[in-house]
């Protein structure tokens, strides 16, 4: 059964590159996935297979049942698209849309899905089990799409779940997974320092929020070098620190961004912990006001042992070559769909011979179109082989 299913996937690669370009040269930014959203409408309905839309604000699953009984099992992919604007100005599938393009393979994953639903229609009627097609919306901005699909209850009768994230860092080729945390709850930070502003030539009359800040951020490097446990992984990074509006005025108020990456919730607390402590502390030594705002984001992506086995078999099975990766500190909220049920999320080769690499979220990012077979393959072996499976 894996094998034609292989052979359908084969033959329909040309329709999945071209459903990739198409998706790629019409992105849609995170809960404003509409057209989209109808495109995927429209594929399901030429199949004639039956799904739900909206669950959550904009998400679809469409289902699908084999003729023998079986085990319950979910795909998910999603589809939303970055603020960006798409600089490959080679490639005649650039972005149409100004300032918006898919910079992280979601195109790729949606038409990947698409056509493993379209094959698995085709053998239908030679599946054991059931197959749950989830597109998720929204998986770039917090709190996500896949919180709202998982309250809504898509995974209830779901037995397991699994995904891909197409990685044009890797050699297309390869799968990475591994056991265990695979990727990082991703939270968002907020700090307001409230000073006292004055002229540039009388610092002592005034509480200099811009110095201030500039401490705090210097400060909390020591969150992660002296208070977390050296073998739990945290990165804290400032990405933006925002004060000032002359060279001769001093600052009235700073205002600083940044990002927490943890795999372990009691490191996550810490951190936390810490710069709040190192907020109020500082607020009390210059006398001035600072207020931590601490977004929790996704938590971290666990993939279950079991469900790390069967990927790395489906991977030797379709020859291909199986990695065991580190643990990376991008976030994902996959996360919440592990949570519920057993499975995993592997990442799929994807980059470009001889070209530089792009990384996800870059200007120029792109990926080598073949790993989108390899993707199809994958998971649609997976998806066989656990709905038939005891």
């Amino acid at each position: 059964m894996q094998q034609k299913f292989s052979q359908l996937i084969d033959q329909m690669q040309d329709d999945i590159v071209q459903v990739r370009r198409h998706l790629h040269m019409h992105p849609e930014l995170s809960f404003q996935e509409t057209k989209t959203v109808q495109y995927i409408k429209d594929f399901y309905d030429a199949l004639q297979i039956e799904y739900q839309h909206p669950i959550g604000q904009n998400g679809l699953v469409a289902r699908l049942k084999g003729a023998k009984p079986g085990k319950t099992i979910a795909l998910r992919a999603d589809f939303d698209a970055l603020p960006l604007q798409d600089e490959k100005d080679d490639a005649p599938y650039q972005s149409t849309v100004p300032n918006v393009m898919h910079a992280c393979g979601h195109d790729g994953h949606t038409s990947t899905l698409l056509h493993i639903a379209k094959a698995l229609h085709a053998l239908k009627d030679e599946l054991a089990g059931e197959f749950v097609f989830i597109h998720q919306h929204a998986e770039e901005m917090a709190p996500g799409g896949a919180i709202e699909m998982v309250r809504a209850g898509v995974l209830d009768d779901v037995d397991e779940v699994y995904a891909t994230h197409l990685w044009a860092v890797n050699e297309t080729g390869t799968i990475e997974c591994r056991k265990g945390a695979i990727m990082a709850a991703a939270d968002h930070f907020l700090i307001h320092v409230q000073g006292h502003g004055g002229h540039g030539s009388a610092p002592h009359l005034s509480k200099d929020a811009l110095v201030i800040a500039s401490t705090l951020v210097v400060q909390m490097q020591q969150v992660v070098s002296r208070s977390v446990n050296p073998l739990q992984p945290a990165v804290v990074t400032f990405g933006k620190i925002e004060s000032g509006d002359a060279f001769n005025i001093i600052a009235d108020s700073a205002h600083i961004e940044g990002t927490v990456r943890t795999f372990d919730p009691e490191t996550q607390k810490l951190v936390k912990q810490s710069m709040a402590r190192i907020c109020e502390a500082f607020g009390d030594m210059y006398e001035c006001t600072i207020t931590l705002e601490y977004r929790d984001g996704y938590p971290a992506v666990i993939n279950h042992d079991e469900g790390v086995d069967i990927v790395e078999q489906a991977t030797h099975d379709l020859g291909l070559n199986y990695v065991e990766c580190e643990p990376y500190t991008g976030g994902e909220d996959f996360a919440y769909f592990l949570q519920e049920k057993p499975g995993a999320i592997f990442f799929t080769g994807a980059a470009i011979e001889g070209r530089p690499e792009y990384p996800h979220h870059h200007p120029k990012f792109d990926i080598d179109e073949q790993s989108l077979i390899n993707a199809a393959k994958m998971l649609g072996t997976i998806a066989i082989e656990r709905a038939a499976s005891k």
